[in-house]
């Protein structure tokens, strides 16, 4: 792979918003490595590619759930030629916590938190030996709004959020950069897989794939940490942060605050 922007690896590429993802970046020029469990997909994807950008393109199967494999792509993740890494393999749950067991749950959190975390443990260590590199990760507007619903899946990309914001903190002088994704509902087949039906959504709810995608990358362009693709008036999150950050210095205190001391009757 001899790409003067170098090498994105993207997973959960074989279809939504990976395979978009791959589709762009294969675009501008990038060549892909490929990461996906849908060898057939995945294989049709990197075939397209191929012909249509004239890009290198690898494809590696894998179930990052699966330990062998999550160590597996910790390799070529590390490895000199990979510039990008985007971190989108996710899934969702038919239900909540009170509707799976502890196979489900224990498979949601494989994938939604400790692979992005591996993986960007891996890029980040590899990026900054080279002072360069991006990081992309895959959140959702859930991490900011829980009660939307379930728990775990919004619990998940919260992680993601934390995690994504804690090393542009950490990299921005390292010549590394981190930017955390938050679209709203997209149109994808993670909502089939959950048992949802995405006919059923309001009219306007429902954001197209490529759309998501093209957004997120105008926010990469401009090195933004967070983007949130449905979010009109940036404002609302400014705010937010503005409120966060003002709450941080009072957050670690030596006494009680008084709101929780006891009060003895006399």
């Amino acid at each position: 792979m001899t790409s003067s922007k170098g090498v994105a690896l993207v997973t959960g590429a074989s279809a939504g918003i990976g395979a978009v993802y791959a589709d762009r970046l294969a675009r501008r020029g990038y060549d892909v490595v490929l990461v996906a469990r849908d060898v057939a997909h995945m294989m049709a994807l990197g075939e397209r590619l191929r012909k249509e950008t004239g890009v290198a393109v690898e494809l590696i199967p894998a179930d990052l759930t699966l330990e062998d494999d999550l160590a597996k792509i910790e390799q070529p993740v590390a490895a000199d030629d990979v510039t990008l890494l985007v971190n989108n393999a996710g899934m969702s749950l038919k239900g909540g916590i009170l509707e799976n067991g502890g196979q489900e749950l224990s498979r949601i959190i494989a994938l939604n938190v400790t692979a992005p975390t591996r993986l960007a443990s891996a890029a980040a260590k590899a990026f900054v030996a080279k002072g360069a590199g991006a990081i992309v990760n895959l959140s959702s507007v859930l991490a900011l709004a829980p009660e939307m619903f379930e728990g775990v899946y919004s619990g998940t990309k919260a992680y993601l959020l934390n995690l994504s914001q804690a090393m542009a903190a950490q990299l921005k002088d390292k010549g590394v950069h981190i930017q955390v994704v938050l679209p709203g509902a997209t149109r994808t087949e993670l909502w089939e897989k959950a048992g949802r039906d995405v006919n059923t959504f309001p009219e306007g709810f429902l954001m197209e794939v490529d759309d998501m995608v093209d957004a997120a990358l105008v926010g990469f362009d401009r090195k933004e940490t967070v983007t949130i693709p449905p979010l009109a008036d940036e404002g609302q999150f400014t705010a937010m942060q503005q409120a966060r950050l003002a709450m941080a210095p009072n957050l670690s205190k030596s006494q009680v605050a008084p709101r929780y001391r006891r009060h003895t009757m006399m």
